[in-house]
């Protein structure tokens, strides 16, 4: 899941729309009247994890996995966006809310944000792995394929 503000329809690096958003297919072509028309609506301005932020996001993932009982194999939270592989028989759009949540709540004991910051972007992407590679290549592209690694957290146990 991304951070407030960071990825808006119409930008350089591909965005999608409800009507253009399925995989494998292009992405919309960049527009900045696009992008003009979205930093105007934005209730604030967009959101990004420091070092202290990035940390207390990733502690909060290995929180909330813990507490519903979900075996997390592999987080990393970056500066602009979170990337999370968990095992659950929970629907990956629940382990996605909860995971906003449990960051946000977390953020807000630590006082560092105002509480009403908006932190997350709508939703996020969501995806079943039903076989063993899938999750493998998954967990690799999480831990491995970010560029520099910023807070990260791999499951070195065998997967289960």
């Amino acid at each position: 899941f991304t951070c407030y503000g960071i990825r808006l329809h119409g930008i350089e690096s591909g965005s999608v729309d409800r009507r253009h958003n399925v995989y494998g297919t292009p992405f919309l072509p960049p527009q900045a009247g696009i992008v003009m028309a979205e930093e105007r609506i934005m209730k604030q301005i967009r959101y990004e994890l420091d070092s202290q932020r990035r940390a207390l996001v990733l502690e909060s993932l290995q929180n909330v996995c813990n507490w519903r009982g979900w075996n997390l194999l592999a987080a990393h939270v970056r500066s602009s966006h979170v990337h999370l592989v968990v095992s659950a028989e929970e629907s990956p759009e629940r382990i996605l809310n909860d995971a906003k949540a449990y960051a946000s709540r977390t953020l807000n004991r630590a006082g560092i944000d105002p509480n009403a910051a908006r932190r997350w972007s709508h939703h996020g992407s969501t995806r079943y792995l039903w076989k063993p590679e899938d999750v493998g290549a998954a967990i690799n592209y999480v831990v491995r394929e970010q560029g520099s690694p910023m807070a990260v957290w791999e499951k070195s146990e065998g997967l289960s």
